[in-house]
């Protein structure tokens, strides 16, 4: 995607609310998901994505795209890209999710709005509105909900 002045906020949006499924694909084992995208078993990554969003995310939300890469060289820790595709009510965000040792990353593709407004400022806001209402909980810490 072109570079814009709302890339970087629109990434930290869809970062945040990618940051748990994130953690729960960082809970397969790297060598696991490094073997499913070199013998290209889509349907068994696409599974996973589907299981990792499904705890945080209405179903369809968060899908595999066309599949991902990932670098395992010698003396480096493995790093695994997934292309995801978000689809909150009124937006398809293509994105590229970076599964590292102890960080994860995200990296816009392509934003496609149903009815864009003519305002950027608009678009960027109607992005974190529908990611958070397709979230099954809202942006608070989880851990909350138990002190209650």
């Amino acid at each position: 995607m072109m570079s814009s002045a709302f890339t970087e906020e629109r990434e930290k949006i869809v970062a945040d609310a990618l940051r748990p499924v994130a953690s729960e694909l960082r809970l397969i084992d790297a060598g696991d998901l490094i073997s499913m995208l070199k013998f290209e078993c889509y349907g068994d990554l696409t599974d996973l994505v589907a299981s990792a969003a499904e705890l945080y995310f209405q179903p369809g939300t968060v899908k595999l795209g066309i599949g991902g890469d990932y670098w395992l060289d010698w003396g480096t820790h493995p790093r695994v890209v997934l292309d995801l595709e978000l689809r909150p009510a009124g937006v398809t965000v293509y994105t590229r999710l970076t599964l590292e040792d102890a960080t994860a990353g995200v990296e816009i593709s392509h934003i496609a709005f149903d009815e864009p407004a003519d305002d950027p400022v608009v678009n960027t806001l109607l992005l974190a509105e529908s990611l958070t209402h397709a979230r099954f909980v809202g942006p608070t810490d989880p851990l909350t909900h138990y002190a209650n």
